[in-house]
């Protein structure tokens, strides 16, 4: 079979303890027989290595590290998550109290937020929270505790529950909460959403998606992105198709990501306009479907699994 491997964090893979070649956010294949149960090893700098057999336990129940796509064809996808930093001692980023609440950003291994007081949770955080900003605000007359780290941001009640944890490029508190919460597409898409909150929780009121035009070779991504996200894909579409447009979505069925596939599909199809739409069958394990579009006048005038 043929392995594709990337990882978030940059780093060196191994198998059976030999180096393999260097992991990052591009794709390296490699191809492996199951029945070798092959040793593969993610090694960083600074950090813990990830490690795992290459056999059919992967593609089954793969490590909560990975998230495993099935490509077809006797293809695979491996695509790690970042790896844990190798200092494990315990270091307080961030501490104040909150309205009762003692809330707490801290690293050992990763970065993790804890809230104790009326209500208690835990959380990994992520690596953006290595440097903390916190503000005191309002959503709709209650007091909330916002922390972000770069771009993301987790929003605490004042009971102590965690209300809202996105990557956001704005925020806005008042009456309602303003966000603009950024897409991973093709046209650098985002999302403008507005919340209520009763004091509980937030109830999403409105929700609309922004969007640059995409570049002609990828028109059936941007298509395909929208009926994920709920965007407009209808000005996709040729005037023939958007007839059929409210059996779309029942059509390509549940999928939760859009990818791009890999080179080894284009072999045999070098002209395909197709996309690869990922479907859960677990929480890190996908079964991708690729579907391609043929265009008339620069729209979509039909759809078809390849």
């Amino acid at each position: 079979m043929k392995f594709y491997f990337v990882s978030r964090t940059p780093a060196a893979l191994k198998l059976n303890g030999e180096f393999a070649g260097r992991l990052d956010g591009f794709e390296r294949s490699v191809n492996i027989n199951l029945k070798d149960g092959v040793f593969a090893e993610a090694c960083a700098a600074g950090k813990l290595p990830a490690s795992f057999f290459v056999d059919d336990a992967l593609l089954s129940s793969p490590p909560d590290f990975a998230d495993v796509y099935l490509l077809g064809g006797g293809e695979v996808l491996v695509s790690l998550r970042a790896l844990k930093s190798a200092d494990m001692r315990l270091k307080i980023i961030f501490q104040t109290r909150f309205c009762g609440n003692l809330v707490t950003v801290f690293s050992q291994g990763e970065i993790y937020i804890a809230v104790e007081g009326q209500k208690y949770f835990f959380c990994a955080l992520g690596e953006n929270f290595s440097a903390v900003e916190a503000e005191e605000k309002n959503i709709a007359g209650y007091p909330v505790l916002a922390l972000r780290g770069g771009n993301d941001i987790i929003i605490i009640s004042h009971t102590g529950a965690r209300i809202f944890a996105n990557e956001t490029t704005e925020a806005e508190f008042g009456e309602t909460l303003n966000v603009r919460i950024p897409l991973k597409t093709c046209t650098n898409a985002a999302a403008d959403c507005v919340y209520s909150y009763d004091g509980e929780e937030l109830k999403l009121v409105s929700y609309k998606i922004c969007e640059n035009t995409p570049a002609e070779n990828s028109i059936h991504i941007a298509f395909f992105e929208n009926i994920l996200y709920g965007g407009d894909f209808k000005k996709y579409l040729s005037a023939e198709l958007e007839e059929h447009a409210g059996n779309l979505k029942e059509y390509l069925g549940k999928f939760t990501e859009v990818t791009v596939p890999a080179a080894g599909f284009y072999k045999n199809r070098p002209a395909a306009l197709a996309a690869g739409l990922c479907y859960p069958i677990k929480n890190n394990l996908f079964n991708v479907k690729y579907f391609a579009v043929d265009l008339k006048d620069g729209k979509i005038d039909n759809i078809y699994p390849l």
